[in-house]
């Protein structure tokens, strides 16, 4: 299994994560080892927005003897009242729900305190503005969340998050299909028709990406099989079906992610995420599939897919255009992005203009005019 950082929270998340949300379907027994099980394979980031009792116990018990191992998300305003999931920014039910958390889990801290699901400004404002906000802090002076972060669909939430500089973290919903969606308050209408002329990366959405790498909040990944509506060519929006591990592959090359939580009903499907770490470069390649799909295309646009790959001079072309497209989105260029770029091996300056990625693009980018535009932009 491989880490990444997840921002500027220090923590090492798994790259396969764990949502948690189907764990309830299952008896206890069998939940509790499935998620031992996947623990074992180096899982180690679980999300628990769900408030139902059981399946805050399955997770408690999993983790008992091991709790040190597991990071937790753990989500503020997600409630069970009358034995139905409630969001709610009422402190009379909140503090309640999560007080349940930490005594369901046998625990006294959660890694990940996170700001339950928030879609529209109009929540965003209440929750701001509101004693809901100042129990999220006083949850975290006190040390009992370690970080704060945030669960939401809607990009434009999430960049006012980043904006915030105090929520550390985003939960994010990311596939291909939800990519070239514009931003919505309706997460229903993420699921709707896809207009056919539609083409690429929503720019909301690739800019909130950039801004997440640029200022170290790190994302982890929600839906990211669409529903499963991806593994069908008939349910697909792209009319072409996707595997497990091309969605999981899409996520994990955004800019800014560090972990991709999938839900399992079996320790087949564990295996099947995990497997993941030992795939090949054709099992991974979701940008093929893109790219022959009869609905849609990102043509012209760089998605750090590295069909472009082997460069003659050992340029990391996807990394390159990567750090491009951050220091472009800004006026001047971040230091941090600089300083980045500067310590790859090869820097783009060393493009020789033979034009070999571009014959394997399948976005037909024109990567050796990028590569003299970012050599003029960071002056090597």
């Amino acid at each position: 299994m491989h880490y990444r950082k997840l921002g500027k929270t220090g923590l090492m998340v798994s790259e396969i994560g764990f949502g948690g949300e189907w764990l309830e379907r299952h008896d206890e027994t069998e939940s509790v080892e499935l998620m031992r099980y996947a623990g074992e394979q180096g899982i180690n980031i679980i999300d628990c927005w769900m408030p139902d009792p059981k399946s805050r116990d399955i997770i408690g018990k999993a983790m008992s003897g091991n709790r040190e191992k597991w990071i937790v998300q753990g989500h503020i305003g997600s409630t069970y009242q009358n034995g139905q999931y409630v969001r709610t920014r009422d402190i009379k039910y909140v503090a309640p729900a999560f007080e349940d958390i930490l005594k369901r889990m046998h625990t006294d801290y959660i890694d990940l305190g996170m700001i339950h699901y928030i879609d529209s400004k109009e929540d965003w404002d209440v929750c701001m503005n509101t004693d809901y906000i100042k129990y999220v802090h006083e949850l975290h002076k006190k040390g009992v969340i370690h970080h704060i972060g945030l669960s939401t669909h809607n990009p434009k939430i999430a960049k006012m998050a980043v904006e915030t500089g105090f929520i550390e973290m985003i939960l994010f919903s990311i596939n291909p299909a939800f990519d070239m969606r514009p931003a919505t308050e309706e997460l229903d209408s993420m699921f709707g028709d896809y207009d056919t002329k539609l083409s690429g990366i929503d720019p909301e959405r690739a800019k909130l990406y950039q801004i997440c790498e640029e200022k170290e909040v790190g994302i982890t990944v929600m839906k990211g099989f669409f529903g499963g509506r991806l593994f069908d060519a008939n349910t697909s929006p792209f009319g072409t079906a996707f595997t497990p591990l091309q969605c999981i592959h899409y996520a994990l090359t955004r800019p800014g992610v560090s972990s991709i939580l999938c839900g399992y009903d079996t320790k087949e499907q564990i295996d099947e995420a995990v497997s993941y770490e030992t795939a090949t470069d054709d099992e991974k390649d979701y940008a093929s599939v893109i790219a022959s799909a009869p609905l849609h295309s990102y043509t012209g646009q760089c998605t750090y897919c590295g069909h472009c790959k082997p460069c003659p001079v050992n340029i990391d072309i996807a990394m390159v255009n990567k750090f491009y497209d951050l220091a472009v989105q800004q006026p001047k260029i971040p230091e941090s992005v600089k300083a980045h770029y500067e310590a790859l091996n090869t820097t783009a300056s060393a493009c020789v203009d033979c034009k070999s990625c571009e014959s394997r693009c399948p976005f037909e980018v024109k990567v050796a005019d990028r590569m003299v535009k970012t050599a003029e932009l960071f002056g090597c």
